[in-house]
């Protein structure tokens, strides 16, 4: 099953594409509530390229890495990637005017039901688009 989830970003395409791919960056929007964080992400933007975010509870409590391996890269346009377990992620970079919609299609996983991924992943791709425009 996959699950497709997205938002507008009030920013120009530079910047937002920029922010997603910029491991600085990562580490500052990469949360789906105040309690978590992401102490180190690492960016190899380039198909067969590789890239991890560690992600924490900020009480140390748990943490996991979210890492994959990108498998296809349109500049400013689109990034699909495969992580570990092999489902697949593709993320749309969709510019108007004056915003983008990023939107992201991902395989569901089996540990958590379909609205807690949906939950998760939006609220994450929420706090992305607060970053980019100086909201968060």
């Amino acid at each position: 099953m996959k699950i497709t989830i997205e938002t507008t970003v009030n920013a120009p395409i530079e910047r937002v594409w920029a922010a997603w791919n910029d491991p600085r960056a990562i580490e500052q929007w990469n949360a789906a509530s105040p309690d978590w964080h992401t102490p180190r992400a690492s960016v190899d933007l380039r198909e067969g390229g590789q890239f991890s975010s560690r992600m924490e509870a900020r009480d140390g409590s748990m943490g996991f890495d979210f890492a994959g391996t990108y498998t296809r890269i349109e500049p400013q346009r689109l990034i699909e990637y495969a992580m570990g377990d092999q489902r697949k992620v593709r993320v749309e970079f969709i510019p108007s005017d004056n915003s983008v919609t990023v939107r992201e299609t991902f395989d569901a996983e089996g540990a958590h039901s379909v609205e807690q991924q949906r939950a998760g992943w939006q609220a994450i791709l929420d706090n992305f688009a607060r970053h980019v425009e100086g909201r968060a």
